[in-house]
């Protein structure tokens, strides 16, 4: 549990002990506990006693006037579920319903085109040599690994060498953005680049050092985003690649990768409710909305798709509020 704050109100050992029992199914519950603390708050500040939420006492402090609807549909969720919980173990607590309706994400970003991932690699792999730096022996295999198998940045860069089976050519993704490992597999190709910067760059590392690591000083350490990012740019702009508001951005190796599976599948004739589940663990989404959005993001960029199999599929397009899954 974090430090830091004072709980004070008739609510406060609730809430904490609903706060540890979500964090001990793996969930990370950050945000929710920041909101819970706000309840704490305004329910002491109130003058409210003991521990009961009435319709009343919720429905305020959902819908603050100065917040915008994304507060209040995440507010409505929380209370939801804290109210079943309260609920169960015989406290009076009021239901909210999940009433706020957010649009849709209109959000495309920009994916490669063949080309210019072919103008990327080849930027990357003839960057000039750097004195003090990993880049031009990790970025041509971090930026492959991305490429190839679709992970969050923040995934790759938390591999260390023990993550990494080479024989099987399986990655260990650990505790990631919902707390879950997952396993990936990598193209044989990969895995021989990924042998070969092993036998060569970590050739006397320690297995628990990162796969991925930057220098700072003349010492290893696990690379940040923001550097991974900086080389990113750098390559963009030596491959002639235009940077917009919408990217590319080094998300879009992940986009690219859902987008291509997806459009594969649907030429291909597969059921995609019956797919779609495995796309949703690969990927490690903790649900279905995530997974959604590039089905959704699919369809935007091939609409010829979506005519070829709307009479079909149509009812698996989403329309309503998709999750936009960043690193």
């Amino acid at each position: 549990m974090k430090t830091g704050y004072e709980w004070r109100s008739g609510i406060a050992e609730a809430a904490q002990n609903y706060i540890s029992l979500k964090r001990q199914t793996g969930m990370k519950f950050d945000i929710q506990e920041r909101y819970l603390r706000h309840l704490d708050t305004f329910y002491y500040s109130n003058g409210f006693e003991g521990c009961t939420l009435t319709k009343e006492i919720v429905n305020d402090f959902i819908y603050d006037p100065n917040e915008r609807p994304g507060s209040h549909y995440n507010k409505e969720v929380l209370m939801r579920d804290f109210a079943i919980y309260l609920a169960d173990r015989g406290h009076h607590a009021y239901v909210a319903k999940v009433k706020t309706k957010l649009p849709r994400c209109k959000f495309v970003p920009r994916l490669f085109t063949d080309d210019e991932t072919r103008r990327m690699f080849k930027a990357i792999d003839s960057y000039p040599q750097t004195q003090m730096s990993y880049r031009n022996a990790v970025d041509p295999v971090l930026f492959r690994f991305l490429y190839g198998t679709g992970v969050r940045i923040s995934e790759a860069l938390n591999l260390v060498l023990n993550d990494i089976n080479v024989e099987s050519g399986i990655a260990t993704i650990r505790a990631a953005k919902n707390m879950k490992d997952r396993l990936i597999p990598m193209a044989d190709s990969l895995t021989k680049r990924i042998v070969i910067l092993m036998n060569n760059f970590h050739r006397y590392s320690d297995r628990k050092m990162w796969l991925f690591p930057s220098c700072h000083n003349g010492i290893m350490r696990q690379m940040d985003k923001s550097t991974a990012y900086n080389h990113f740019r750098d390559y963009l702009l030596m491959a002639d690649i235009p940077h917009t508001d919408v990217g590319p951005r080094i998300h879009s190796f992940r986009h690219g990768l859902a987008v291509k599976c997806l459009k594969k599948w649907v030429l291909d004739g597969n059921e995609l409710t019956v797919l779609l589940p495995y796309l949703s663990a690969y990927m490690g989404h903790s649900d279905f909305r995530a997974t959604q959005y590039y089905l959704r993001l699919t369809s935007d960029l091939y609409p010829e798709i979506v005519r070829r199999v709307e009479a079909e599929f149509g009812y698996v397009i989403p329309e309503g509020r998709i999750i936009y899954d960043e690193s």
